[in-house]
Parts: structure tokens; sequence; C-alpha cells
């Protein structure tokens, strides 16, 4: 299997990390020696809620419920049922935390909310980006790789992936909305008009709520990289050791609308690797077994057991793949999709 990149050994006799762990979401991390928990956890890729760093606003308060951690204001050790705010506190130890507002992955409680158009941009024939501006967005979490769904009147549900990371300011979706695809013509045409849109979010449990501890294959098809871009964007700004794998299959070359951008990840990125896969056959039923986007990840040569892998398209591309993973040796527990939920086997 490639490896990841080259992190360097512990110096001799330096402070070893110090393991946290946050209760109920029942998400763990390390800090480094020196690091206060704040620090931590935003660079594991918890989200923690915070802004003035200093210790005035609260939001990143947090109660102690054991072991101990060292406050930087009042120069004294703060020990358990303490509560204690994470940017002024630096661990002595193990820890665990109690954060009723940091959710384990998927279980954010959806929200209906008004959005307002900023930008439409072509990325394609038939491929859009939508820019959506929030109020509020900071108060509105959701876990990289999670869905949302665009509410018109009088008509079900709409559902897409969000594509920009959940730090980002705004939400940005990519949109395949070609001459057949009429619910999507309907969803840009109120795109398209003045005046607000509903959505609801987040949805989906195939998403990240800190950084994996296995190397991770991506597996998308044609808009399916919207999901991965949003977990690319987020591991991006994290503290991810572990190397990342993006396979993204398509029927045309054109059809692949933000490939530059994946191979820009590839160049900047040291622990990262792309792998387009193009179909480019007229006769390629693309929409049903998907085999050579199988077969160029059964290539890769993986180590199976020791790998996660998230794909996202449609159910028979996401069957085939499952059953041919795990043919291979993947463990059935890593292997996340939406599709999993959203449309289950009878």
């Amino acid at each position: 299997m490639p490896s990841g990149p080259n992190w360097g050994l512990m110096p001799r006799n330096a402070e070893p990390p110090t393991q946290v762990r946050i209760v109920p979401a029942g998400l763990e991390f390390t800090a480094s020696p020196g690091d206060d928990l704040l620090t931590a956890a935003r660079r594991a890729g918890v989200a923690v809620r915070w802004s003035c760093r200093n210790g005035v606003c609260e939001l990143c308060e947090a109660r102690l419920l054991s072991g101990r951690v060292f406050n930087t204001r009042t120069r004294q050790d703060e020990h358990p049922s303490a509560n204690v705010m994470l940017c002024r506190c630096q661990p002595r130890g193990p820890v665990e935390l109690e954060i009723e507002e940091v959710m384990a992955a998927g279980s954010n409680t959806p929200q209906q909310v008004q959005a307002n158009v900023r930008d439409i941009t072509p990325l394609s024939h038939d491929v859009y980006r939508v820019t959506l501006d929030l109020p509020r967005r900071r108060e509105l979490d959701f876990h990289a790789g999670q869905y949302l769904s665009v509410r018109l009147p009088g008509a079900e549900p709409s559902y897409f992936s969000i594509a920009s990371s959940p730090t980002a300011s705004s939400i940005e979706l990519h949109v395949q909305a070609g001459t057949d695809w009429a619910t999507a013509l309907k969803v840009m045409e109120a795109f398209r008009d003045p005046g607000q849109v509903t959505l609801e979010l987040p949805h989906g449990k195939a998403c990240l709520a800190q950084v994996p501890t296995k190397p991770l294959i991506l597996i998308a098809a044609g808009t399916g990289f919207a999901q991965m871009k949003s977990i690319v964007d987020y591991l991006r700004e994290t503290d991810c050791k572990q190397p990342v794998f993006l396979y993204w299959g398509v029927r045309r070359h054109e059809d692949m609308y933000l490939r530059s951008l994946a191979w820009q990840w590839h160049e900047e990125w040291p622990g990262f690797a792309f792998f387009p896969v193009v179909g480019d056959d007229a006769d390629n039923d693309w929409s049903g077994h998907h085999d050579q986007l199988v077969r160029a990840v059964l290539a890769g040569g993986y180590e199976w057991p020791e790998v996660e892998v998230m794909a996202s398209g449609s159910p028979p591309m996401v069957y085939t793949l499952m059953d041919a993973l795990l043919e291979a040796g993947l463990p059935e527990s890593a292997f996340y999709s939406d599709v999993l939920e959203y449309a289950p086997r009878s």
C-alpha cells in the first residue's frame, strides 16, 4: 500500500502526547505537550465551538470528568467536576471532558433554515457550483461528508451533498442539471429566482467528526465528488497524519468537472493521491456496474483490513463496489456510504 507522509520521529526524552476523550460523543484525540485543549481539538477536526480564545466568551466551556488540567489564566490546576475553558487549559495526563454540543459523526439534529444564493458558476456543460449564505452560519454545525435537502413548495425534497468544509463561511453545492434532470432543473430555477430558498441540514451518517485513524480511501462517481471535496477540505485543515486516496470515476473526460482541483490536492498535499477513472466509451454503461472504477480501486493493492472506505454514487455502483471490497478483505464496518442508509438492500 502506498505510504503516508514522513512525519518524523519523536525526539528522545520528549514528553509523549496526552489522550483526550470527549463524551457523550465518544471522540478521542491527542494533545501535544504545551497545547491547550482547544488547539488540540481543532487540530484533530473536532467541532468545538469557540470565538475569543482568551476564556471570556465561554463558548469552549467543558466539564472536566477525570484527569487534571493546568489553567493558564489562574496558573492553578483544575480537578474533576470543574468547568474549564478549553482555550485556557493544558492537560496534565489523560483527561475526559463532557461537552454536550459536540456531536458524534452523523448525530447532528437537522434544522430548516433560509438561505440566500450568493453565486452560481457553471463547472461543466451540466454541473453548477451553487454558493449559499446562511444567517447565523457559525451556529449551524455539520460534519464533513454530510448532505442537505432543498425544500421547494409542493415538491418532494431534493438532496445534494455539501461540497464545502464544516468551517467554511458559506455552503457549496454541485448541482447536475442536464436537460433530462427535471427535478434538478426546478431546483436551479429556484436558485436563480430572487429571494431565499429553504434548506434542511445536515443529513447523513457517512461523514467525519474527527481525523481518521487509518488510511482513508475515497471513491466517487460523477457529482459524488462533492461529498469527497467536503472531506478533503476538512482534512487539509486538520492534523491528518493518515494517507488519503481519491478515486473519481466518470463516463467522459468532460464530466470530471473539477479535475484541476483534484490534481492540485495531489501536488500540494504529500499524504494525498488522486486517481481519475474515465470510461471513454460511448457504450459503457456507467450507471450500471461501474466495473472499471471497481477494478481501479482493487488494483491499488491496499491492505484491506487496515483501511477505511467512503463511497458516493448510485446504489448499483456502491453495492457493486462494497461486494468487491468485502470479498477482498475489507471489514464491513470499515465501508461507509449514505446509500446504505437511504437505499438499503431488501
